[in-house]
């Protein structure tokens, strides 16, 4: 296919680099000088969005509050395929809701940024999400899922709303939990004895605000249902360490159950199958939270995640 990538930080500059390296044609864009210097080493690029107008496929790789620029100036007149990866997809679908587009989001990432960050190894492997809605033109979900395949990816059908609710529980509430575990634990002494455990759950903390901040702008109302959630879970933790001299069991009782699921994690996948390439099958293995390795002429390699008896 014929690419754009437009921009070329972390995650735009990989993509970039896997369909170049997978043996597309590529062209990326990015509207800062130093930016495509970086990457023109690699790839071709423009600052020109008119060059772009030759592309099958437009990947939208530019930060959450520039989508809108981008949907009506940059592929202001744009015909091809368009897609994302944002980390929320109810809202890209909003912006682009004029252009041939379908939602996708990439479960791949680093706290470092910029293309000097960008590797085309970086989503071997990795979930990424596709939406699938009622008004998807399944040809060109099928076109894309085929794409992201081939560059290693197993891709997940999910519908935008969905995604959200999943994103904010699995992504966006860990930012803001290892952010606020940071400010709990600023002090001297603190900052020297952490180990392990601090640098694991705070490791997003340093990812560039402007993440963050896209994440809330798109999805604040399913990060603030999960933070209800979570404060849930606190609260009955923090009653459970309140009556501990008296009732010690219970807090152990929460914690073991919390190990478990996580032992768990991630899970493991049953064998391969063959799946019609069809919007009933595909949304099936999603809700499963199945997803494709490969995709064929009318049917596509997935997996489902083996589910282990509670009994």
């Amino acid at each position: 296919m014929r690419v754009a990538v437009v921009g070329l930080g972390l995650i735009g500059g990989s993509v970039a680099l896997a369909l170049a390296e997978a043996g597309h044609e590529v062209l990326g864009f990015d509207p800062d000088p130093a930016t495509r210097d970086a990457a023109a080493a690699h790839v071709p690029v423009t600052g020109d969005p008119a060059a772009l107008a030759g592309t099958d496929l437009a990947v939208v790789a530019a930060p959450f509050r520039h989508l809108a620029a981008v949907a009506s100036e940059t592929l202001g007149g744009y015909t091809g395929l368009v897609t994302d990866v944002s980390s929320v997809k109810a809202e890209p679908a909003r912006r682009f809701a004029r252009h041939r587009f379908v939602g996708g989001h990439p479960m791949a990432g680093k706290e470092t940024s910029g293309f000097a960050a960008a590797e085309p190894g970086l989503f071997q492997g990795r979930k990424w999400v596709l939406c699938l809605e009622a008004d998807t033109d399944l040809a060109d979900w099928t076109s894309l899922a085929a794409l992201w395949t081939s560059i290693g990816a197993h891709v997940v059908p999910a519908t935008a709303a969905d995604h959200d609710r999943a994103a904010a529980r699995i992504s966006h509430l860990e930012h803001l939990v290892a952010a606020a575990l940071v400010r709990v634990a600023d002090e001297p002494l603190a900052r020297t004895l952490a180990a392990g455990s601090f640098r694991d759950g705070t490791r997003v903390a340093a990812s560039p605000t402007a993440l963050f901040t896209g994440m809330v702008e798109g999805n604040r109302d399913e990060i603030v249902a999960a933070l209800d959630d979570l404060r849930g879970e606190l609260d009955a933790a923090r009653q459970d360490l309140d009556a501990y001299t008296d009732r010690p069991k219970p807090i152990s009782e929460w914690f073991e159950e919390a190990r478990v699921r996580r032992a768990d994690w991630p899970p493991e996948p049953l064998a391969a199958q063959r799946i019609p390439l069809n919007r009933v099958a595909l949304a099936e293995l999603g809700a499963a939270g199945g997803w494709l390795e490969s995709v064929e002429s009318e049917v596509a390699l997935a997996r489902r995640p083996r589910v282990k008896s509670t009994s």
